[in-house]
């Protein structure tokens, strides 16, 4: 059965929405955490009014008295929301009118199209602050661990298989490269959404006399400079939500980080490389085998990503195919992000803690990295040293190798004469290439894992993270 004529557009209709229909379109249910930014978004608004001299500065002063009154009660939660309403723009306006009748004039020269994207833009600023702080947990996590046993030599790994020797460091900077690239995505979402569209109205903008530069400056949305910064097409303004995707995709690409470092973890922390114990409090037992302890929070960090890349994807989705400007279907946008948010968020807490916790076992690293096999690239390099062109050195340490399994001895154990017999290259001190210590110290170049350079990356992320 039809309800009454909506109050914020029912003028040209007989009857309201279906019980059925106002069930299936409200969106308070999730929208209602914009409270904050819409009342923020009103009172900036409301100014303008009465600055251009649509309203009087007393009818400004008791909307802003009402809104800050309805922000307490929500704050407290006592506020009463009411799918009826639709939406949380509408619910504060109703309860804001029933205390305020001055605010029956606070939608002048404003829609539900562009009130909302500023809305939205100002939680989007927020959102990024808040996941930009929480990156920062991790990455100190990080740099303190890297700093305490980051001179520890582990195998590195290409195919899942040992390749070549790295400090323990190395690796664990490389991973603070990945946050550091997740931080600055958010930090450049956070200046892509500081532009006002308060003023492009519904698609057309108003023909009011109101001043959009002054929205803007009430509402932080300025320039290094403290110069206003609004939108320059009202059609864009309320069709636009490149913001939507580039969080979104902000937060899928920390969720595929997240992941590959929880798999490294996981991986170092089975029985069959035991390098690293994960702290107790992010791990878990089995129902059954008392004996296991199992990494869940990395398991979970694992499994979330898939969520943060599914939300991209249904914001793709949605927006590929709509004509401007403003549909429907762009209230399915919110709950993507805002579970983004709170995803990514908890995300990078538990990292953060996970790291905290990380105990290094460096008998278990030291065993492993003393696989000689792991020095056969210096092995080729030694011989491009003594003039041998590099794809021949290849092959002649290839030889060597061959030579050592088929004796079933470590490549460092071969008699100098069976080495020197597969390629003339070789000299009496090929042997001195398998020390780890002249192996890293040799790899001094920028961005290689030689103690000397891990010693200047550690400054520059101390310079950096503080």
């Amino acid at each position: 059965m039809a309800k009454s004529s909506q109050a914020s557009w029912g003028g040209r209709f007989s009857a309201g929405p279906a019980d059925l229909m106002l069930r299936f379109s409200e969106s308070v249910s999730f929208d209602k955490r914009l409270a904050p930014f819409d009342i923020a978004g009103s009172k900036a608004h409301s100014a303008m009014l009465a600055h251009v001299g649509l309203i009087t500065k007393k009818e400004r002063d008791a909307i802003h008295a009402g809104l800050d009154e309805i922000l307490r009660e929500i704050e407290a939660g006592k506020f009463t929301w009411s799918t009826q309403l639709e939406d949380v723009h509408m619910n504060i306006e109703q309860a804001l009118t029933k205390r305020v009748p001055a605010a029956a004039k606070l939608h002048t020269a404003r829609s539900r199209n562009d009130q909302v994207a500023t809305d939205m833009r100002l939680w989007f600023k927020h959102a990024c602050a808040e996941i930009m702080a929480r990156l920062r947990l991790a990455q100190r996590a990080l740099l303190a661990l890297a700093a305490r046993d980051g001179h520890t030599l582990i195998p590195g790994y290409t195919h899942l298989q040992r390749a070549q020797p790295v400090l323990l460091g190395h690796h664990l900077l490389a991973w603070l490269e990945m946050l550091e690239r997740d931080h600055s995505r958010f930090a450049a979402v956070a200046k892509h959404a500081n532009w006002c569209p308060l003023g492009a109205g519904a698609i057309a903008g108003t023909t009011l006399p109101i001043d959009r530069e002054f929205t803007a400056k009430a509402l932080g949305f300025v320039d290094e400079k403290g110069r206003p910064r609004v939108t320059q097409n009202s059609m864009d303004t309320v069709a636009d939500r490149d913001l939507f995707l580039e969080f979104a995709s902000a937060c899928a690409f920390f969720g595929v980080h997240a992941s590959r470092i929880a798999e490294d973890l996981i991986l170092w922390s089975s029985a069959e490389f035991k390098f690293v114990e994960l702290p107790d409090a992010f791990c878990t037992g089995s129902s059954l085998m008392p004996q296991k302890k199992n990494p869940d929070s990395c398991e979970l960090l694992r499994g979330k990503s898939g969520r943060l890349v599914g939300n991209l994807s249904a914001l793709l989705a949605m927006t590929k195919g709509l004509p401007l400007t403003y549909n429907r279907d762009l209230q399915e946008d919110k709950p993507p992000v805002f579970d983004s948010l709170d995803t990514t968020a908890i995300c990078a807490e538990v990292l953060a803690g996970t790291l905290e916790g990380l105990e290094v076992n460096a008998d278990r690293c030291a065993a492993a990295v003393s696989d000689p096999a792991l020095l056969a690239t210096d092995l080729a390099d030694y011989l491009v040293e003594r003039g041998v062109p590099f794809r021949e050195a290849h092959h002649a340490v290839g030889a060597v190798v061959k030579l050592a399994e088929q004796k079933g001895l470590p490549l460092d154990r071969l008699a100098t004469a069976d080495v020197k017999a597969c390629h003339p290259g070789y000299g009496d001190d090929w042997a001195t290439v398998f020390d780890l210590k002249r192996a890293m110290a040799k790899r001094r170049g920028t961005g290689m894992p030689s103690p000397a350079q891990f010693k200047k990356q550690l400054a520059r992320w101390t310079k950096l993270l503080g």
